[in-house]
């Protein structure tokens, strides 16, 4: 019952929601009585076991799970050679192997329209892909409880991929603290590309159409469960032994795993330090350290052990005391409990101890101190004293959540070591004060709330899935994703837009280059003959043909001057030429470009502090390049320079615009729908048939200065915008790429 997911499982589950556990024993059941044990944890428990064979388990869990995960999300790299921390593909395929049955597992109970799953910790961090690729609708949560790494740390993990893209299989993503989802941010965008946005108050990542939400929420305990502990007989005789054992003596408390990340050691040796200096709090302050059992054997785990029994010995030899006959009291300053401590020992334990020290060099959320300040607040049959004091490694999760508790850097002995003195140290008046603070804290935050809250943002994201439509692309899981689509946005359809264009007797086709025409990383960016070859069988039948872009005139001019009857936009439309025959003609009239004086210093200065970073500047407009750079440097530096560039600005005719790794200035009005209007002004009201295809954000305003030219024909024109890439777009068509771009206007000029 204390453990935090069945605590959650009683916080959701209501008359209108009943929840099923799936999971694994910790025990080994023969084949021949697992269906008898599946059906009385199910009728009994509403559990739902998962049975792996011993030897699977035992390379998925022990040592994939705590051997490779385990430090990597913890921030240790295997820098030895022969570090079992070290990645192995037969551990990795276990881990897909443990992944897939509880997938399998979930497939026999599962109900897609109705059931909503929820996926708990990095044990199961592939099970998001396996389950979104056999039912494209599902609601799907993820919380992570362990801490996840920068992305300098996770960027070395072989199956980084894998793991980042089944992390966004899932519809919400949660995280104990603000820091791992930023790490996990920051990895999406430095090894997936994809750029986190905030949505209403919440943090999104746009995947394959989907909004991926991130969700920092930290768990909590239940007090009312744990403060009717502290009524128990056992904890109420235990209570009183510890009270006559620590008589007169200040106690600090710390309960740990014995693991090299809890930071144990450090913890006692600030404590020597403390003694070492401050010789009045010797007799009168006392350590308790317990360790539960270490839950994976290691060498380092081992070496921690021995180091831990060297730093107590040596305190209790240089300070401690045996007692005498003339009744004078033994004294240990550290009494180390190397055992795992039962609940209600636990409870009486926090009950005494005056401050708690949690000393973690890097932990997910950590319990103990909520614990500790439920425990001192007692329960309505037996109160607490009502005071705490608390130390609290600053790289843990619920460091952030309790306010007025004293942080420390674990690898600092004296920055520690003055927390510890300060504690013992701060009046009974000034400890009642951090305590009503933790309490309002920890009594609200509770893990009931947690769950209710996560459920509930859980069902308020997957209320349009119904009517998603989806499909899946790839098939690895370093290359499946789900495409998921508006219901009135569709793939377009060549073969509609072929007879639509063959039975028109004036058509006119616009189309952006970079991006539609060309892929935008191309290393050569000049057209094909292929493309030059559509395009001259389209321009040559009188049609209106025009490539409508963001490059220089003289480029335009270089690839497509050739090309009989093609119209061409440079410069988002401030030139336009409407044949291969005519001449250039600008937008000039009117304009100053006096706001250029002001603003190319300013760049400059963002392209000397941001390596990777370039300056272009056209006849209209100035851009200012960032997608070389580091791209959080790049990102933070674009909407620093977004900023400035707007309030120098506020007066000039001259407007900002940002996207696709740069950051453009240009004259107010200028965008390529006009161009399109250019186009169409000598339509005469012959054009009754609109092709209209287009990349980024720059092309949006293209389309809809085709729908309001269709609505002011009274719809009676065909048209056709669409978008290149499953995205966010007005137009309501799309195609995946420039490969079927050109498919389309081969179809067409046949």
């Amino acid at each position: 019952e204390a453990a935090l997911i069945v605590q959650a499982r009683q916080g959701i589950t209501t008359g209108a929601l009943q929840v099923l556990h799936v999971g694994c024993l910790p025990v080994d059941i023969p084949a021949a009585q697992q269906e008898d044990v599946s059906a009385e944890l199910l009728h009994n428990f509403g559990m739902v076991p998962v049975f792996l064979d011993p030897s699977l388990k035992a390379l998925f869990y022990k040592d994939f799970c705590k051997q490779k995960l385990w430090p990597l999300l913890h921030y240790q790299l295997p820098l030895a050679p022969t570090s079992p921390a070290r990645f192995d593909q037969d551990g990795w395929t276990a881990y897909i192997k443990a992944n897939k049955a509880f997938a399998d597992k979930l497939t026999e109970i599962l109900v897609v329209e109705a059931d909503f799953v929820w996926v708990h910790d990095y044990h199961l961090m592939v099970l998001p892909s396996f389950l979104r690729k056999r039912y494209h609708r599902i609601r799907l949560g993820f919380f992570l409880h362990s801490p996840f790494p920068s992305s300098e740390i996770f960027r070395t993990f072989p199956r980084r991929e894998e793991v980042l893209r089944s992390f966004l299989n899932a519809d919400l993503i949660g995280f104990q603290s603000f820091d791992y989802a930023r790490h996990f941010i920051s990895c999406c965008s430095r090894m997936l590309g994809l750029e986190a946005q905030t949505d209403r108050g919440s943090i999104a990542i746009e995947y394959f159409g989907r909004k991926v939400h991130v969700q920092v929420l930290p768990t909590g305990v239940q007090p009312e469960q744990l403060g009717r502990t502290l009524d128990g007989d056992e904890t109420k005789w235990r209570l009183g032994e510890l009270q006559g054992e620590f008589e007169g003596l200040t106690v600090l408390l710390g309960i740990d795993d014995m693991d090299v990340f809890k930071g144990i050691e450090l913890k006692l040796q600030a404590f020597e330090v403390l003694l070492d200096s401050h010789p009045e709090w010797r007799g009168k302050a006392v350590l308790v350290q317990a360790t539960n059992p270490a839950r994976s054997a290691s060498q380092d785990v081992e070496d921690l052990r021995q180091e831990i029994r060297r730093i107590v010995d040596r305190v209790n030899g240089k300070y401690g005391s045996k007692g005498g006959d003339d009744g004078a009291r033994a004294y240990q300053p550290i009494v180390w409990w190397e055992r795992k401590v039962p609940t209600h020992e636990k409870a009486a334990l926090y009950s005494v101890a005056d401050c708690a020290v949690l000393t973690a060099t890097r932990d997910g959320m950590n319990l103990m101190p909520y614990e500790y300040v439920v425990f001192r607040q007692g329960s309505e049959a037996r109160p607490g004293p009502a005071r705490s004091t608390l130390v609290v490694s600053e790289f843990v999760g619920c460091s952030p959540s309790l306010t007025n508790a004293i942080r420390v850097n674990p690898w600092s002995i004296e920055h520690v070591s003055d927390a510890m003195l300060r504690c013992l140290n701060m009046p009974h008046t000034e400890q009642q004060l951090c305590h009503q603070k933790f309490w309002k804290y920890v009594s609200k935050n509770t893990v009931h709330w947690w769950a209710q809250t996560y459920m509930a943002d859980l069902k308020a994201l997957c209320k349009k899935h119904d009517t998603m439509r989806c499909y899946g692309l790839g098939l690895g899981l370093d290359s499946f994703r789900m495409i998921a689509l508006d219901p009135n946005f569709r793939k377009l359809n060549i073969g509609e837009v072929s007879s639509a264009f063959s039975s028109a007797r004036s058509p006119a086709v616009f189309l952006d280059y970079d991006g539609t025409l060309v892929a935008n990383n191309a290393i050569d960016c000049a057209p094909t003959e292929a493309i030059l070859q559509a395009l001259r069988t389209l321009a040559s039948k009188s049609n209106t043909v025009a490539v409508i872009s963001g490059r220089r005139k003289e480029e335009l001019e270089h690839w497509f001057g050739e090309v009989p009857g093609l119209g061409l936009s440079a410069e988002h439309g401030f030139y336009t030429r409407k044949s291969s025959v005519g001449a250039w003609e600008g937008r000039a009239q009117g304009q100053s470009f006096s706001w250029k004086a002001s603003i190319l210093p300013i760049l400059q200065h963002y392209v000397d502090r941001t390596d990777g970073s370039n300056i272009e500047e056209k006849d209209s407009e100035v851009v200012w390049h960032y997608s070389n750079a580091d791209p959080d440097l790049g990102s933070w530096q674009a909407k620093e320079l977004l900023d400035h560039l707007e309030s120098v600005l506020a007066n000039e005719a001259a407007h900002v615009v940002s996207g696709n790794g740069a950051v453009a200035v240009r004259p107010q009005g200028i965008g390529k729908h006009l161009a399109v209007k250019h186009f169409l002004a000598d339509d005469d009201g012959k054009c009754d048939f609109i092709l209209c295809v287009g990349e980024d954000q720059s092309n949006e305003d293209m389309f809809t200065a085709v729908e309001d030219f269709n609505t002011l024909k009274g719809g009676s024109v065909a048209t056709f915008c669409c978008t290149v890439g499953q995205k966010p777009s007005k137009a309501p068509l799309y195609l995946d790429g420039p490969t079927h771009v050109l498919e389309l206007l081969s179809r067409l000029s046949s």
